[in-house]
């Protein structure tokens, strides 16, 4: 079984202060809020920081890589057309605290595990660009 995402997939909505972060990937990066006080990456995105309340927030591209903390292998069709996928919960590089959830693609569910570096790779619908993750060079098939 391969599981390269839902065939279908529901959008999330644009608003003002999360459009980037959706948009983003048309030229291929991710990015995140971050404090320009204390330096935190801040996600989901907020007008403040958690950290230090500071109000000085903006937006900043980030690698794209990151690490797998858990995962699991969604069988159930709740989309109708599914197929089964992997979601991933991964923790980028710059700051192992932010997390995303989010599909792994390119990658056998029986090659999956805990700890994997894997890179971000966008799917484009419409105007949003879904940040999926993939295994980083190699790292699985």
């Amino acid at each position: 079984m391969t599981a390269d995402g839902p065939s279908i997939r529901l959008l999330p909505r644009l608003e003002p202060d999360n459009e980037f972060f959706w948009t983003s990937g048309a030229d291929g990066r991710l990015r995140f809020l971050r404090c320009q006080d204390c330096r935190s990456f801040i996600h989901p995105p907020y007008p403040r920081c958690p950290f230090c309340i500071s109000a000085d927030v903006a937006v900043e591209p980030v690698s794209g890589r990151a690490t797998l903390v858990a995962h699991t292998v969604n069988v159930h069709a709740w989309i109708p057309g599914s197929e089964p996928y992997i979601i991933g919960l991964v923790a980028i590089e710059e700051q192992e605290d932010v997390r995303l959830t989010t599909n792994l693609v390119g990658v056998d569910p029986d090659d999956v595990a805990t700890g994997m570096a894997l890179e971000v790779v966008f799917e484009q619908n419409d105007d949003v660009y879904l940040p999926l993750f993939r295994p980083a060079d190699g790292s699985a098939s």
